[in-house]
């Protein structure tokens, strides 16, 4: 073969050598797309979720390799039966107590990290009552899930009785309307709402006496951490720095949780976020020293004890060790 042939032929292969080698390219990974992730929030778009919109506002999911979703729950969603039946991968728990519940239920969700170190759930009492125990004899609103969370937990340390408890719809009215009765609440949320309707109340708060439960989980399938243990560590990382974000510069974050929920104000915003920093919701508490998410050994105990203590599980059908995993927060360490 002559030297002009052989050349002749090279530059006839040097185009399928090319292919060749970006097919490799891609089937190593090196080019992969984003990888699918959904999370389910607990209720409508709030500054409450700030911090996982934050993430995908400023390309913190997308910069871990994710391409997250966040779709809301609402007052009859039920997240954890929508992530059983496969269209999210995680949500959001309202508190690990929570989830423990579910999992004795016999639904395999485990709680991987804690974004509020507080649960921020407090009664919320007229201008008369300065601490819980002058709630003895008023009328409690109370909602029937927390019958399953601090309503068992405050007749056991006040001495509060059921007969004392009536409905709470998530309506601040009845409140406003009867100054002998108090009403549960979100500490940055109704307050505010009842502060806008003109009436003075105080707010007490029960992570402030001893109520041992986080707020705000990542809570997923057993068979997510499992078979998509890279995915889920990525995304608790990317959403415990959209945390940290959120509370410096909440306005990415905002932007997005106005669109989902056209209804949000700015001036509820706003609120919101002063009462997330100034109660240490997220950077307070274990997290100061040990980072944002975290989890620990003895509050994960004092929440399993609770749940025990009172009888809302059975310590024969769930086990603490199964229904709590720290291994994704335990060496992230992003300080507040």
């Amino acid at each position: 073969m002559t030297f002009s042939a052989v050349s002749s032929t090279l530059r006839r292969l040097r185009p399928l050598a090319l292919a060749s080698l970006a097919l490799c390219a891609l089937g190593s990974g090196a080019a992969r797309a984003d990888e699918s992730f959904v999370y389910m929030t607990n209720w409508y778009a709030q500054a409450e979720h700030g911090g996982f919109y934050q993430a995908l506002a400023t390309g913190l999911y997308k910069k871990a390799g994710l391409d997250v979703s966040i779709k809301m729950g609402g007052p009859q969603v039920n997240v954890v039966q929508i992530m059983a039946a496969g269209q999210a991968d995680c949500v959001m728990g309202s508190s690990d107590l929570q989830m423990v519940q579910i999992r004795e239920g016999g639904v395999p969700v485990v709680n991987v990290a804690a974004l509020f170190q507080k649960d921020p759930q407090v009664l919320i009492a007229h201008e008369d009552v300065k601490k819980f125990e002058d709630l003895k004899g008023k009328t409690i609103l109370i909602a029937g899930s927390a019958q399953k969370g601090f309503w068992p937990w405050l007749k056991a340390k006040y001495g509060f009785t059921d007969a004392q408890t009536r409905p709470y719809t998530f309506n601040i009215q009845p409140f406003v309307a009867d100054k002998n009765t108090a009403q549960q609440g979100y500490l940055t949320s109704e307050p505010f709402a009842i502060q806008k309707a003109g009436v003075k109340a105080n707010t007490l708060m029960f992570s402030d006496h001893g109520f041992p439960a986080y707020a705000t989980t990542i809570s997923c399938m057993d068979k997510t951490t499992q078979t998509r243990k890279k995915a889920v560590a990525a995304f608790v990382k990317a959403s415990i720095e959209g945390w940290k974000s959120y509370l410096a510069d909440p306005a990415p974050g905002n932007a997005l949780i106005k669109k989902d929920n056209p209804q949000m104000t700015d001036e509820q915003l706003t609120y919101s976020v002063a009462k997330l920093k100034e109660t240490g919701m997220v950077g307070g508490g274990d997290a100061a020293k040990l980072g944002i998410g975290v989890m620990t050994e003895a509050r994960i105990k004092a929440s399993y004890d609770f749940l025990v203590s009172t009888q809302l599980i059975d310590p024969a059908k769930v086990k603490m060790s199964e229904a709590y995993s720290t291994e994704f927060v335990k060496d992230v360490k992003v300080l507040p």
